[in-house]
């Protein structure tokens, strides 16, 4: 069974998502999730979940949490790409939703434009890379993906550090609604992406936001310990959303492989500074046949 993302938060132009990833979950993986049910090493909450050696994550009850490798498991068994940046998986017990974390090593994110976040002319950007996507898509037999616009404006938080917004489009009269957190971190940027049904967002957000309270990176991998001569990304927060939302193109699951390939393109058009040549050699996004907007 494919994979359908439709509600998550996660793709993005840095290092993947949905790499993201954004996402496309018209419902999550039952069928396939139920077939390796009884392989998956689920670890059971209360507890603490590491994301590897970049973060941790308190673990309440009623949810279950995957590892990396785990989590790269599953993808494959799903039919998805997979990035090798997926550190981890958590679904509660109850609910058909799901949370993605995948840390894009690219540096550390300078917040200066904080306060020139412009939503519309973000979201035109957005539209203008679609248009492009949506042209490539035509040629390869896909549907397009419509941008109908913000679900939430970019929002960030200078104290958390955290980094929030939400597309919604359509395909082929399906709703598409993409749920991306970015938790800015010392060394680079943990992509969080909710996996849900449209319809049940404004539902689960409250819990989601909840469950992201327990997420800290480890001791010195916190934003607030960039050292200088620590590696700096080339990009800022505006880059961060315009490069998500080609996630959410990627991850509609309309096009799995162009997805990884427009990603990166993408980022390479909005930072213009890497030829879409070279974007395409260093292709790595968790694009898949499904995902975020």
């Amino acid at each position: 069974m494919t994979t359908k993302r439709i509600c998550l938060g996660a793709a993005q132009i840095t290092a993947h998502t949905l790499t993201l990833v954004t996402l496309l979950y018209s419902a999550v993986p039952v069928a396939a999730a139920e077939a390796e049910k009884e392989k998956i090493p689920w670890q059971e909450g209360p507890g603490t979940a590491k994301l590897e050696s970049t973060a941790v994550l308190k673990l309440p009850a009623g949810y279950k949490f995957a590892d990396g490798n785990i989590t790269r498991r599953l993808l494959k068994a799903w039919g998805e790409p997979i990035s090798g940046e997926e550190l981890g998986l958590v679904r509660p017990d109850e609910g058909k939703w799901s949370v993605y974390f995948d840390f894009s090593p690219e540096g550390y994110v300078k917040d200066d434009d904080k306060d020139k976040l412009d939503a519309d002319k973000l979201l035109k950007a957005i539209q203008k890379g679609n248009d492009r996507a949506n042209q490539q898509r035509k040629k390869m037999g896909y549907a397009p993906l419509n941008i109908v616009g913000w679900e939430q404006k970019p929002n960030y938080d200078p104290a958390t550090h955290n980094l929030e917004w939400a597309i919604r489009a359509e395909s082929e009269g399906r709703p598409v609604l993409n749920y991306n957190t970015r938790l800015l971190g010392r060394r680079g940027v943990m992509e969080v992406v909710l996996v849900c049904q449209p319809d049940e967002l404004s539902t689960i957000l409250p819990t989601f936001k909840d469950l992201l309270t327990g997420f800290s990176y480890v001791q010195g991998e916190n934003y607030a310990e960039y050292r200088p001569g620590d590696k700096v990304a080339k990009y800022g927060l505006a880059a961060l959303v315009t490069g998500g939302a080609v996630a959410v193109a990627a991850k509609t699951g309309l096009l799995a492989s162009l997805v990884l390939l427009l990603k990166k393109g993408w980022k390479a058009i909005v930072l213009g500074v890497a030829a879409l040549l070279t974007a395409i050699k260093k292709l790595f996004s968790r694009g898949s046949s499904t995902t975020s907007a």
